[in-house]
């Protein structure tokens, strides 16, 4: 079974609010594998909104991504682009 670590920066200046945090857990709606994310020490599923939303990371956090399944890298993949795109939502910043 395939495992794959990223660090990856939250870009959104509310953090990891409850908007990005359900669009996390409708995109690993697909995923078979097991989603873990890290921030300071504490260890999350990512599929549960509530413990997302419990991390309160806020912009410019590191969060650690850890995924472990068949399908590692296209879910890691697409939560990757997720943080990039910064969930969807559009700021005022450039």
């Amino acid at each position: 079974m395939k495992q794959l670590q990223k660090r990856v920066k939250v870009k959104n200046p509310l953090g990891l609010h409850a908007r990005p945090a359900s669009v996390i857990a409708r995109l690993l709606q697909k995923s078979k594998s097991k989603v873990l994310f890290t921030f300071h020490e504490e260890t999350i599923n990512a599929r549960s909104i509530m413990s997302v939303l419990m991390l309160a990371a806020n912009q410019n956090a590191q969060i650690l991504i850890t995924i472990e399944g068949d399908d590692a890298q296209e879910t890691m993949d697409s939560l990757v682009e997720a943080f990039n795109n910064q969930f969807g939502e559009t700021t005022n910043e450039s």
